[in-house]
């Protein structure tokens, strides 16, 4: 006997219940808050607008305020003029008093009796700046009063201007605003119930429908069918009910090729796969496990887990049944050049419906990569200090030569400060670049390209790093084999001395106390060729491929002790990059290294000055 269900009580009632409370509510929080928004981000631009229109009238009115002459009828009369243009529907009343609390110009028709009389509104006699939300005595509505001072060239206060505009015009615009949204609110609630109406009564009707399907499923009988009314999910679920009858006689079958199936993806898994039985010792491994762990399948067969993965000090097979979360591996690699494999290994436990524990699972992911990356990352902030320790150094050697008396020297001096100064705007602009590497990376980055001379940009940047030699913790010599001709570029002068920095950096880090430098410049046909050579440790050959890469670094226990991480190198390559260049390196171990700079070259021909 079918059972009637009361329409409050039915899926029915309670879906377009649920759909207009979550429409009501939603529109109820997003109308608050894109009201309370508006509101701010209006009156806030009213007032921000009505600032800067203040500030900028004031110092027109200065030009006029502040001339000297007898003839203040005429002057009056241009200040009266530029209030009179300056006026608009938001502005009230605009007045121009003068630093003897003389009133010279207004633009309240009905006041213009008081121009030339003693101010008496308090606000203005102070002189200050003043921005204020008030309320207007004669009609009660909110107004904004900015009182802005009026200086002349000399920053001397020699009056003061008063505006006062309508705030309510604002809040009156918002508040119509806020009347159409909670009317169309409602109109769309009204709608909305109807709607909700209609679905719910079309979703509720299959449900009804399979419902009855499943009760004669439970009784055995599998030949009636569920109409299908739709491709919605729905429908979906009519033909899984039409489908339930054919695919139980076809269980087994279906179990069996879903085995093979498990047997066919552990078999090509990407990531490592190992069973055992409960006590610990191995039944299953796939060909990944094998690979990753570099063993041979008849050796890991029968063989303890724990021994399997070189981890019986540390662990008993107790403990990973009583504790089965993920641990990390370090395996050797089974390419010798390579470094050391990182395995994350995840446990799972094998039950069976008793709650009995028949075996282990243990999935293993290669994440030498990811643990390599997180490494550079936590790197990050020593890669900025290198990129800024040269300029902060110049800057130093600057400031203590002003210190120990080239401030006296009035030709030294200002050549001194100026460079400090260009360091300084060249260090912001520097971590502006390190931000901007993604960009960089995708070819976007905007370069600010001037036509300069290239051996004249490299001689100074040679010339400071000369003069760091003596505050520096170890000494070097810097040779320089340049060719004679004048090399006209156009390149991102900052970004370029950004690049020479870096290679002159990684020279000195590596280069031993009392190393000699070489920077040759040179010209071919089509390029200008800058090369860098150090007598340092050197780089191996299998990482020349490599040390151009964001954040490689050659080796890590040398590269703790010089501090290097190789970021540098990748912002000049992509700085080379976008101007059309390349960046390369040549390098034997313990013998040095020369970094290669080049760049496209047209030499230029002299009528293009004329």
């Amino acid at each position: 006997m079918k059972n009637k269900v009361r329409f409050f009580q039915s899926v029915n009632f309670k879906i377009a219940l649920t759909f207009i409370l979550i429409l009501l509510i939603s529109i109820e929080i997003i109308g608050a808050y894109f009201i309370r928004g508006l509101e701010r981000s209006t009156i806030e631009s009213f007032k921000t607008g009505m600032n800067s229109q203040v500030e900028t009238l004031a110092g027109t009115l200065g030009n006029y305020l502040g001339q000297d002459g007898s003839n203040s009828q005429q002057i009056d009369s241009e200040i009266q003029r530029v209030l009179d243009n300056s006026d608009s529907p938001d502005i009230v009343e605009m007045k121009v008093v003068d630093q003897k609390s003389i009133i010279r110009a207004t633009t309240n028709v009905s006041d213009r009796n008081s121009i030339g009389k003693k101010n008496e509104d308090p606000d203005i006699n102070d002189f200050a700046n003043k921005n204020i939300t008030a309320i207007d005595d004669s009609t009660g509505d909110r107004i904004q009063i900015n009182v802005q001072v009026i200086q002349s060239a000399g920053d001397t206060v020699i009056g003061i201007l008063y505006v006062k505009s309508n705030l309510e015009q604002k809040y009156n615009e918002i508040n119509n605003i806020a009347f159409i949204f909670v009317t169309a609110s409602v109109i769309a609630a009204m709608i909305s119930m109807l709607v909700a109406v209609l679905v719910a009564r079309s979703i509720t009707q299959p449900i009804g429908e399979m419902r009855e399907q499943a009760l004669r499923i439970a009784k055995g009988d599998y030949s009636h069918k569920v109409e299908v009314k739709g491709r919605d999910e729905l429908g979906q679920l009519a033909e899984s009910f039409n489908q339930l009858a054919e695919r139980i006689e076809e269980t087994q079958e279906a179990m069996e090729s879903e085995r093979n199936r498990l047997n066919s993806v552990l078999a090509h898994m990407t990531d490592g796969v190992v069973a055992t039985d409960r006590r610990g010792k191995v039944i299953t491994i796939n060909e990944m496990a094998l690979s990753l762990l570099n063993v041979k399948q008849e050796e890991a067969i029968g063989q303890s887990i724990l021994t399997l993965f070189e981890m019986e000090e540390d662990y008993t097979l107790r403990k990973l049944l009583e504790n089965p979360d993920e641990i990390l591996l370090e395996r050797p690699s089974n390419d010798l050049s390579l470094e050391n494999l990182i395995l994350r290994v995840d446990f799972s436990m094998i039950r069976r419906e008793s709650g009995f524990i028949s075996g282990l699972v243990a999935v293993l992911h290669d994440v030498t990569e990811q643990e390599k990356t997180e490494q550079e990352r936590r790197e990050f902030v020593s890669n900025v200090s290198h990129e800024l320790r040269t300029p902060l150094t110049s800057m130093r050697s600057y400031i203590e030569a002003l210190n120990e008396g080239a401030w006296q020297d009035p030709d030294i001096a200002p050549s001194f400060l100026k460079v400090t100064l260009d360091e300084t705007d060249r260090m912001i602009r520097m971590i502006n670049d390190l931000l901007n590497l993604s960009r960089m990376d995708s070819g976007n980055a905007g370069l600010q390209l001037e036509f300069i001379n290239f051996k004249e940009l490299v001689h100074f940047v040679l010339d400071r790093f000369d003069m760091m030699v003596t505050n520096h913790e170890k000494s070097y010599v810097i040779r320089r084999e340049f060719t004679k001709r004048e090399l006209w570029l156009e390149v991102d002068t900052d970004r370029m001395i950004q690049v020479i920095d870096n290679i002159m950096n990684n020279a000195i880090k590596y280069s031993p106390d009392g190393g000699v430098i070489t920077v040759r410049l040179v010209e071919t046909h089509n390029n200008i060729i800058l090369s860098v050579t150090d007598q340092g440790l050197g780089i191996p050959k299998k990482d020349l491929t490599k040390i151009f890469d964001r954040f490689y670094r050659v080796d890590k226990a040398r590269a703790r002790k010089q501090g290097g991480t190789g970021l540098g190198l990748a912002i000049s390559r992509e700085v080379l990059k976008a101007h059309g260049g390349t960046i390369w390196a040549e390098s034997r171990e313990n013998v040095g290294s020369t970094f290669f700079i080049s760049l496209p070259y047209e030499p230029y021909e002299e009528d293009w000055w004329e």
